[in-house]
């Protein structure tokens, strides 16, 4: 599978829905660069793909870039007449005039890409850098965003236009970051999509382990910033471990909605297209040496997805790789994960010992992930009741409904004491 040509004609096969949603970044940025106003812009583009979605389906225009550039722009400046004549800067707005050369030959492609680096400025918290590259970058509307964090539509739209307030105060030139911030902000922009595409394959809480809106849109917008940086190996590494995850995603659920763990699943449904181009990505930047974490676990999954069965798994690849991992992002997930890993290889002790350790690690010990792998590697001990005791306490500890079924199950065939 390659990367989507940029285009502004729409693609085979793409509707009108999608086709705007692709196009709104572009055309934000666009308007944004052009002008600044952030606040104001987002609301004009709203009414541009509003007019749009309304008009188009009569008549599509030649350059429906273009054509959304320019009707926002009249409309930002309308409102931007009307803001200033009240400040009495109205010959300011006239100046502002949008001519039809402009909105074809301008609003450069990487337009989206500088967007993006607005939304994930450094002054946001992470729960509103992800809030904003959804509503600016993404094309969600409010509402969907709320739907997807279960929070109530005001609750997001006060966190999203705190968020515009923020960038604004912060008055940050609308271009890419210079060379010397480029690695902060780009670690950044990285990390939301990676949130991003985490919340949507193992959703943290409500009644559905997966929202496939959110994690199809991490993977557009990390296949955006890999058109935009190619030579950048954690990009690429990032868009690879996203394939390469979600192409799992078809046998990762049972018929009531509850996980399946990988060593259970139908490898025949997982998407052989992901694996393929994860693989690919992942094996051109590799050699270049010195790996980052995504690229590292983006070789970790290669090696889950290749494997012809569970049993056929390179788990002494696997516990290398993560232990390369924990040289560079030594976190408590990374630790966990090195645990089983090790278990696989070693034995249940050997990754129960290594579990002991982060018991007081108050970053995961609480969380319903480390008792899980807990039981697990107690069930595998042949301590029945010890395993119990701890799927107890990740059920207790869950608010994924569907994990709270698994752990469920898992209690439920245990051995009685």
């Amino acid at each position: 599978m390659t990367d989507e040509p940029v285009t502004d004609d729409a693609l085979p096969g793409e509707g009108l829905e999608d086709l705007l949603r692709r196009l709104a970044p572009q055309v934000l940025g666009a308007v944004v660069r052009r002008y600044g106003h952030f606040d104001a812009a987002e609301d004009a583009v709203q009414e541009a793909l509003l007019a749009a979605a309304l008009k188009w389906p009569e008549e599509m225009p030649e350059n429906p870039r273009g054509w959304l550039i320019t009707v926002a722009s009249r409309r930002l400046t309308d409102l931007l007449r009307g803001e200033q004549a009240r400040r009495r800067r109205e010959d300011t707005a006239a100046r502002w005039e949008l001519t039809e050369e402009w909105t074809v030959s301008e609003g450069a492609s990487d337009d989206s890409l500088v967007l993006l680096f607005m939304c994930c400025h450094p002054a946001l918290s992470p729960a509103s850098q992800i809030a904003l590259t959804l509503r600016a970058v993404g094309g969600l509307t409010t509402a969907e965003i709320a739907r997807a964090f279960l929070v109530p539509e005001a609750t997001m739209t006060r966190r999203i236009s705190r968020a515009k307030r923020a960038v604004k105060e912060s008055r940050v030139p609308f271009r890419l970051p210079s060379e010397a911030d480029r690695a902060e902000r780009l670690g950044a922009v990285l990390h939301t999509l990676y949130l991003i595409f985490n919340e949507g394959y193992a959703s943290t809480s409500g009644p559905d382990l997966q929202r496939t809106e959110l994690s199809a849109e991490a993977i557009r917008l990390a296949r955006m910033v890999r058109r935009a940086l190619p030579e950048d190996g954690e990009v690429a590494g990032l868009l690879a471990l996203m394939l390469l995850t979600d192409a799992r995603r078809p046998a990762r659920t049972g018929p009531d909605g509850a996980p399946v763990p990988m060593a259970e699943q139908d490898r025949s449904a997982w998407n052989a297209a992901y694996i393929t181009e994860g693989t690919a990505l992942i094996g051109e930047v590799l050699p270049r040496g010195a790996p980052g974490p995504y690229q590292l676990q983006a070789a970790i999954a290669a090696l889950h997805d290749e494997a012809p069965s569970a049993a056929e798994t390179d788990w002494t690849q696997i516990v290398a790789l993560y232990e390369l991992l924990l040289h560079v992002s030594d976190g408590p997930v990374e630790r966990l994960n090195h645990a089983v890993a090790v278990a696989m290889v070693r034995g249940a002790p050997a990754g129960l010992e290594l579990l002991g350790r982060l018991r007081d690690d108050r970053r995961i010990a609480g969380d319903d992930r480390f008792h899980t792998v807990r039981a697990h590697l107690l069930e595998m001990s042949g301590d029945a009741a010890a395993a119990r005791e701890a799927y107890e306490a990740a059920a207790r500890r869950t608010t994924s409904l569907p994990r709270r079924r698994f752990l469920n199950a898992r209690i439920a065939r245990l051995p009685a004491d």
